[in-house]
């Protein structure tokens, strides 16, 4: 069974910086993409960040370019998020996800709270 448990959320001045874990568990992680997802008060979930199983290459959505940097250590079965320069509106529940068989995001964490105060 497929696990993935998030940890590193908080509450942080806008400026500051956090660093977001996901270590997953039940799957071959090395193969698989990885990728952060959020969802701020009353909005939709939307896509952060995303790095392939080889590292090879890395995803971002425009609002966070520069500001984060997703990374992954296959021998840990984990990937991070670290966030630095964060502003009010990166306040969301973040959650981490890993893909299937067929390259969907089939499997995802609980989610961990990051609140950035102004």
């Amino acid at each position: 069974q497929v696990q993935l448990v998030e940890s590193g959320g908080g509450l942080v001045q806008a400026g500051g910086s956090l660093r977001l874990s996901c270590a997953a568990s039940g799957r071959t992680f090395s193969r698989s993409t990885m990728g952060w997802f959020r969802q701020g008060p009353g909005k939709e979930r939307e896509f952060v960040a995303a790095e392939d199983w080889s590292s090879s290459n890395t995803f971002y959505a425009d609002s966070v370019k520069g500001r984060f940097t997703i990374t992954r250590e296959n021998a840990k079965n984990t990937v991070y998020l670290q966030m630095n320069s964060l502003i009010p509106e990166d306040t969301a529940v973040y959650y981490c996800a890993e893909t299937g068989n067929r390259g969907g995001y089939d499997y995802w964490g609980q989610g961990t709270q990051v609140t950035v105060s102004s």
